[in-house]
């Protein structure tokens, strides 16, 4: 409630000069998530200023996601930047379908958003970015990629990096170059939507091998190796989308054995292994062997659209930057400068540090409320993975929830084959708030603990 900002050295209007300084000191750490601050009045007699100046100020910070205003409490600094909700076929009130970070205030991306711009222009200016790029990254920037990525793969050299615009694209491009239509691409029985489309556009045929609740068996993979001879294996070997299996030490060694013994290679996704940085990739076991997709867009931001492929080896790095230049050019080079800034200089790591301790904290409100109940979940996970009771069909709990103005995701966009498991899918990260985040999982509760058809949202 003591806060007092310093106006005198900013300059433009005086309500943005407030604005600007509640910005640096929430960036600085002087304020932080949660912290009240002083009345309207208060702090318009402390700066001796006009009361509506204040009131302007606060307005305009609350526009800009640095600011909560609660009823009858006062103002705060916000837990998270702002975020829009999303379009959905009903009026959306909470939408925990997409699988994506949340944005606590630590994190800093408005600023440091920002001031990575402005060290780019200052460094080279922005037209340097305006025209077309090498496909794949630049030398500096690939080498800036390895650097970073040694931390969890030792070996990352830049002639193996390819830098694309998002994991999405390393897969279709994995699957363009590794298959032709008609092969055979083992993954989990139940995997990323993603890999699916990308294989149903390419007429490649995915096999799904069983899980339990560590993730892929060895021992199932290594039967449907010998069945199908698969040109390549699709894994989440952490934190995987959507059960949240992270696979022990123990079964990457099986896995890495399995997949040198039958000849295939591996295609592994990383994205969100930043999260659980414990977990080392399977790439380290076989890298001769892997194609290793680590994204910024679970543990930074999906629209920066910058992922790195590590490559088995150059030649391989080649053919994959052969077909991005064949399908999709270049990925965005402005933002590429920006990771590659971020990377650099530890901004990058800083953020990630933010988005994986506000995960953590998402998911311990998680297991308060939902305490009773089972689920899947691992402390670094943006989603978990709810069963659901046969009462409820997968359908009508999906559409009961939705019609009351929560959005989940049902098992059925991630089954390869058949057997669909009876669970649903809830993303944390996509909550604007926690508040936000506790009104949705007590809504869920209430769902799962009452016979189907007579929950309502209040």
């Amino acid at each position: 409630m003591d806060w007092l900002p310093t106006i005198s050295e900013r300059s433009g209007p005086l309500y943005l000069r407030i604005v600007e300084a509640l910005a640096a000191d929430i960036a600085s750490g002087r304020l932080s998530r949660g912290q009240q601050l002083p009345t309207h009045r208060s702090l318009a007699k402390a700066l001796n200023v006009d009361l509506t100046t204040v009131t302007r100020a606060y307005g305009e910070a609350r526009r800009r996601g640095l600011l909560d205003a609660r009823v009858g409490q006062g103002t705060f600094v916000s837990e998270t930047t702002v975020r829009a909700a999303t379009d959905l076929p009903y009026q959306v009130k909470i939408d925990l379908s997409m699988n994506v970070p949340p944005h606590p205030v630590e994190a800093n991306l408005d600023v440091r958003i920002a001031q990575g711009l402005a060290a780019i222009q200052s460094e080279a200016s922005f037209t340097a970015f305006l025209n077309y790029q090498p496909p794949g990254g630049s030398d500096e920037q690939r080498e800036a990629a390895a650097a970073w990525l040694r931390a969890r793969v030792p070996d990352a050299r830049a002639e193996r990096v390819v830098v694309y615009p998002g994991n999405q694209a390393i897969l279709f491009n994995a699957l363009l170059t590794l298959t032709s239509p008609g092969d055979v691409v083992l993954t989990e029985e139940i995997t990323f939507p993603g890999i699916r489309a990308a294989a149903a556009r390419l007429g490649v045929r995915l096999v799904g091998v069983a899980m339990d609740e560590g993730g892929i068996r060895p021992e199932a993979l290594k039967l449907a190796c010998r069945m199908h001879r698969p040109k390549a294996v699709y894994l989440v070997p952490t934190l995987h989308n959507p059960t949240t299996a992270t696979l022990d030490p123990v079964r990457r060694n099986a896995i890495a054995a399995i997949i040198r013994n039958v000849d295939t290679v591996l295609i592994e996704d990383d994205a969100y292994g930043l999260l659980e940085p414990s977990a080392s990739p399977i790439a380290n076991l076989i890298p001769e062997r892997t194609y290793l997709a680590v994204s910024l867009s679970k543990c930074i931001a999906p629209a920066l659209r910058v992922s790195y492929l590590l490559a088995p080896d150059a030649a391989a790095e080649q053919a994959m930057r052969s077909s991005l230049q064949a399908t999709m050019q270049m990925p965005p080079p402005l933002m590429v400068a920006l990771a590659t800034h971020w990377l650099r200089h530890g901004i990058a790591d800083q953020i990630v540090a933010a988005i994986r301790n506000e995960a953590a904290g998402r998911q311990q409100l998680a297991s308060r409320i939902l305490k009773d109940l089972p689920f899947a979940a691992r402390p670094g996970a943006h989603h978990l993975w709810l069963p659901l009771p046969r009462r409820w069909s997968r359908s009508d709990f999906i559409a009961h929830v939705l019609r009351d103005g929560l959005a989940v995701v049902g098992a059925d966009a991630f089954a390869v084959g058949e057997a669909v498991p009876h669970a649903v899918r809830v993303s944390l990260g996509a909550a604007r708030n926690r508040a936000e985040l506790s009104q949705a999982l007590h809504l869920l509760a209430a769902a799962l603990k009452s016979p189907a058809g007579t929950v309502q949202i209040v």
